[in-house]
């Protein structure tokens, strides 16, 4: 029994060095360490200011543009930049023109996007692989393009939110004292919005529409048990965010599942096992 473990072990092995060899893979490989640094990163704040439904929102809305660009023939990404973008912003502004509050907002709009994205959907004809394939996540199909554009969100979300870090806690832990200080707190929200729309967008494509907000949420809630020192609570949700999605590709390539629920999956058992962890050592402290 051991010796056939081993086997299939070293079979494994074999057979991901010889994954790590195709193109698809490599990219693959450096898509999840970009999502996983640009998840982990936008994840923490999203975390802290409460925007987990938010981002849900964004995440299951964004269907409206893919079923738009699968009827309009057009790659599913160039539709779910701008959509998520204008969703985004204008769920924002209604926000912050109602007295409802942001649960309400959100379920109203959110019900609307999704409704108008399952109609959208029973109209496509024919073969539905590019709407299945955003819905569930396929990160082996990320091309050259992708990258790129992970790759500007990222660097966009650290030129923003780094040099602002101070304010950016401020404005997390209260934004009243924030606006007393003369932090430029409707500026700060509008532009994090944007960053996070756009995260959401090319987030998609890897882990599907269905469970982009689990990516962007438990690397940081996972690391909210570890510390609660600010620096340290973002370095460690980068990390969980790289680790979960370089695994989850793994197991993707490995067992061929969807890449998106492989990287939830990861991300879940970490979770438990953090947990059970700090639970165990609060007991026994």
């Amino acid at each position: 029994m051991i010796l056939e473990f081993s086997w299939l072990a070293i079979a494994g092995v074999n057979n991901l060095l010889e994954l790590l060899q195709f193109p698809f893979m490599q990219r693959a490989i450096a898509g999840a360490i970009l999502m996983g640094i640009l998840g982990g990163f936008l994840g923490s704040f999203v975390t802290l200011r409460q925007l987990s439904f938010f981002s849900h929102a964004v995440g299951h809305a964004a269907l409206v543009g893919v079923a738009l660009g699968v009827l309009l023939q057009l790659n599913p990404t160039w539709m779910l930049l701008p959509f998520t973008l204008v969703f985004g912003l204008v769920v924002l502004y209604l926000i912050d023109q109602t007295n409802l509050s942001s649960d309400s907002v959100l379920s109203v709009v959110l019900s609307g996007a999704l409704a108008i994205g399952v109609i959208l959907s029973s109209l496509i004809q024919g073969y539905r692989g590019n709407l299945m394939g955003v819905l569930f996540g396929d990160i082996l199909a990320i091309d050259t393009t992708d990258l790129i554009l992970t790759s500007l969100v990222l660097i966009g979300s650290v030129i923003f939110l780094l040099p602002t870090l101070r304010q950016q806690i401020l404005l997390t832990l209260n934004p009243t004292v924030a606006q007393v200080q003369g932090i430029p707190v409707r500026l700060y929200r509008y532009a994090f919005v944007v960053l996070l729309s756009l995260a959401v967008a090319v987030a998609i494509k890897a882990v599907g529409v269905l469970l982009v907000n689990a990516f962007l949420v438990i690397p940081a809630a996972t690391a909210k048990l570890v510390s609660h020192h600010f620096t340290r609570f973002l370095v460690i949700s980068v990390m969980l965010g790289v680790v979960s999605s370089i695994v989850g590709i793994m197991l993707s390539g490995l067992l061929n599942f969807a890449s998106g629920p492989s990287i939830v999956l990861v991300q879940f058992l970490l979770f438990t096992f953090i947990f059970s962890w700090v639970k165990l050592i609060w007991k026994t402290a």
